[in-house]
């Protein structure tokens, strides 16, 4: 019997419209938020190797454990967190310090988290994959497309209440092929939820290439199956995610039910730290992709950004992230015998 191999899908043409890019003061913010996340990364990749020696033990050091950066994917975040405010949840995935640095998350509280301090988010128990902020309705989980129903929750109580918050609810392109996306597209369609769908894909699930995972060319197609409208943002173009998520989250505060934004990114440094990139042909030219200094010239070249105020943004953005891996490495170690404590219900007197 012979078999046909079918071509692996390629990338959807159907691309949001040209839209005219946002006013230079936001492009400016853009580019900040985008610079702040990176700076945060950095600092944390240098503090997370810093005793992982010698070789490379992943659960020596000051920060024990996995941890996954998201290097290359802060036009995501940045493009859609501008329309949000501290009244929206976000649920983000196990790759999530762009979207909670984005979204306005404690700096000093959250870097306190990952290096397990008494006074990070959860109290030094949940590390990077499990943040939670209520402060800003921010969450994230290692579980793959966790963040989706969660999101149908608090976009559900925002609306009973009348506070006119929306949900956005991130996922990797992997994660699309989970249940919970699809259902959670489904009832969040049928309910006429306030909620934002957003797809990074990066290309890669772990070792898994999108085209040997996923049947459709783009996941923005899926949302159609739910008659919701679906975009896919190419090239990782923070001024096209942020006019595509401009309309969605106009769509959803109005009452108008969800979307779905799938977005082109990048992942420019490993799945976890420690991977060696070995199945990735591409990875040579990855550094070339970097969307920060291409965005950089894209400002200079249209006289929004010069080197004076570049300097300044960087600056600033260092100062922020140093303080708070100061406030981290600062903070006491929380107490061995307190190791029940928060997990299980404590007895009232």
């Amino acid at each position: 019997m012979s078999t046909t191999t079918n071509p692996p899908p390629q990338p959807t043409t159907d691309e949001p419209p040209a839209a005219a890019p946002p006013p230079d003061e936001v492009r400016l913010e853009l580019f900040e938020t985008m610079v702040r996340s990176r700076t945060y990364e950095e600092a944390i990749l240098r503090e997370y190797h810093v005793d992982k020696g010698p070789g490379f033990d992943i659960g020596k050091g000051q920060i024990p454990g996995e941890m996954h950066l998201s290097a290359g994917q802060e036009p995501v975040a940045a493009g859609i967190c501008a329309h949000l405010t501290s009244d929206d949840a976000v649920t983000a995935p196990h790759r999530p310090h762009h979207f909670a640095v984005a979204h306005g998350v404690d700096l000093r509280r959250m870097t306190a988290e990952i290096f397990g301090r008494e006074t990070g988010l959860g109290r030094g128990r949940g590390g990077h994959m499990h943040l939670f902020d209520p402060a800003v309705h921010f969450s994230c989980s290692g579980i793959i497309a966790e963040g989706y129903p969660p999101a149908l929750g608090a976009a559900f109580a925002f609306r009973r209440k009348g506070t006119g918050g929306i949900a956005v609810a991130v996922t990797g392109e992997g994660a699309a092929n989970q249940g919970a996306f699809h259902e959670s597209l489904n009832l969040a369609a049928l309910w006429q939820l306030p909620v934002v769908f957003v797809v990074e894909d990066n290309e890669w699930g772990i070792s898994v290439p999108r085209t040997a995972s996923t049947s459709v060319a783009s996941n923005a197609e899926r949302a159609a199956g739910y008659g919701i409208p679906g975009v896919r943002v190419e090239d990782n173009d923070v001024d096209a995610v942020h006019a595509a998520a401009e309309t969605a989250v106009a769509r959803a505060r109005a009452g108008d039910g969800p979307s779905l934004i799938e977005v082109a990114t990048v992942r420019m440094w490993g799945h976890f730290e420690g991977d060696a990139q070995g199945y990735r042909p591409e990875l040579a030219s990855v550094a070339d992709l970097d969307p920060i200094p291409r965005y950089a010239e894209r400002l200079r070249g249209a006289g929004v950004l010069d080197d004076a105020t570049e300097e300044s943004i960087r600056a600033r953005a260092s100062e922020q992230v140093e303080d708070a891996v100061t406030f981290a490495k600062d903070s006491p170690i929380p107490d061995p015998a307190e190791v029940h404590r928060y997990v299980f219900a404590e007895e009232q007197s």
